[in-house]
This record gives structure tokens, C-alpha cells and sequence, in this order.
């Protein structure tokens, strides 16, 4: 049975403000492969640090785009599991709920989130690669990718790739959560991903109680209050059935 530390539970349960912060982790429990697990079939010789640069894009928007839809594809053949299901369920309970997630895949709120920060971007976004706006519609192109309909440029996906910074905006919407919430729960991450590894610390020094969920030990577990050596589905489900 699913032991969870009976201090985390206590301080689950009367916390005011919560916020999950999660990673690949409780994505591939709905069977979405992680990022460099998702590498067969056609793709399987190619890194995925190789792709999601601008400067591939740059040499090669097709190949590129093709392998972004091909893994939008994969995401939609997953569904939201219990784990989702019951980060959901916890914001519809605690009125100072948030959602912090390192993962592009809108899986999040597909199953009822609607106070998500999203870390990394999102997998079904449409951005302008020259003007790094973001586009309602898209002009449909024989040759892919799509381009923009007011530049004509590109389209690219809506997610962060390699050697670009995050959103500052993002980072300061989840910089002040971190500071003002009572709980921070940490989901299948692997607190490798920086800035977003850096985000426990953060609330730690202002005071948040910190419960990390992962089956391994990971750089962020002497951080945490409480670990949970568990998948994050379970987990969570457990902690929701505390605040019963």
C-alpha cells in the first residue's frame, strides 16, 4: 500500500496555496515517450538535439516541422491518467492551486486544468519563426511547413527548443508562485532542466514545504520535505484522497 509521510499529508491538507510542479514523468504514464525516448521507426537516427535548434529549422523547416506534427501525433493518441486527472480535481478544492509543468504536450488541461504555467511552450502552439509570434491560423503550404499570414515566413511550433531562453514572462509568473505558495509538490521531473530545477529552491527559501514524487532519487531530493518513492499517478491520487 502507498505510504505517504504523515507531515506531508498534514501540510498538504491545511495548505491554502499548492502548486505541482511536474515533468516527463507523469506524461509516460499516458504513454507519451519522453523526449529522447520518442526517437524510432523514421526518426530513430536522429538526435533530438538536432532537431529542436532554431538553427535545424534554418537549414531545414521541413524536416523539422514533419517531426514536430509526427510527435503532436503521438500526444494525441494519449489520454490525460490519474495523475492529471487528480491535479485537476485538486484545483477544483484548493482556491490557491497552480500548476507549474516542464511538459508541451496540453495533457494538463485536456484533463481540466485551467491554471497551468507552461514552462517549456506548448506542442500545439503555432508560432511565426521570423516575428516569434504567436498565431491563431496558419496559411496551408504545399511545401511544409505552413507560413505566417502576416509575413509570410515559417511557421514553427509553439515550444522552447535548444539554446533559446524561456518566456521572461513565464519565468516570472512561476518565479512568484513559487514565492507565495505553502506546498510545493514535485511530480516526475528529474530536476536535470534548468531554470525550471531551480524552482523548489525558490520556494523552499520562502517557506514552502516541498514533497518530491519520483520513483529514483533525483539532485532535488535532500531538498525536499518529504519523498515519495512512487509514479506520480498513484501519488497524487493519494494525496487528493487527503483533503477528503
Amino acid at each position: 500500500m502507498l505510504e505517504i509521510p504523515q507531515m506531508a499529508l498534514e501540510r498538504f491538507r491545511h495548505a491554502r496555496r499548492v502548486a505541482v510542479l511536474t515533468g516527463a514523468g507523469i506524461s509516460a504514464e499516458s504513454g507519451v515517450p519522453t523526449f529522447r525516448d520518442a526517437q524510432t521507426g523514421l526518426w530513430a537516427r536522429y538526435s533530438p538535439e538536432d532537431l529542436a535548434t532554431p538553427q535545424a529549422f534554418s537549414r531545414n523547416p521541413r524536416m523539422v516541422w514533419e517531426w514536430y506534427q509526427w510527435r503532436r501525433q503521438l500526444v494525441l493518441e494519449a489520454a490525460p491518467n490519474s495523475g492529471h486527472l487528480a491535479i485537476a480535481a485538486m484545483e477544483r478544492r484548493i482556491p490557491g492551486f497552480r500548476v507549474l509543468t516542464q511538459n508541451v504536450d496540453g495533457l494538463h488541461q485536456r484533463a481540466g486544468s485551467t491554471r497551468v504555467v507552461e514552462l517549456h511552450g506548448n506542442l500545439f502552439v503555432d508560432r511565426c519563426f521570423r516575428e516569434g509570434i504567436t498565431l491563431d491560423r496558419v496559411i496551408e503550404a504545399t511545401d511544409p511547413p505552413p507560413r505566417c499570414p502576416f509575413c509570410g515566413g515559417p511557421v514553427r511550433p509553439g515550444v522552447v527548443w535548444f539554446g533559446e531562453a524561456l518566456s521572461p514572462r513565464v519565468v516570472q509568473e512561476a518565479d512568484a508562485v513559487c514565492r507565495s505558495v505553502d506546498v510545493l509538490v514535485i511530480a516526475g521531473t528529474s530536476g536535470l532542466v534548468h531554470p525550471a530545477a531551480g524552482l523548489p529552491s525558490r520556494a523552499k527559501a520562502h517557506g514552502a514545504f516541498v514533497i518530491e514524487i519520483n520513483p529514483e532519487p533525483t539532485p532535488l531530493s535532500d531538498l525536499a520535505d518529504a519523498t515519495v518513492r512512487e509514479m506520480a499517478g498513484s501519488a497524487l491520487v493519494t494525496l487528493l484522497d487527503a483533503l477528503s
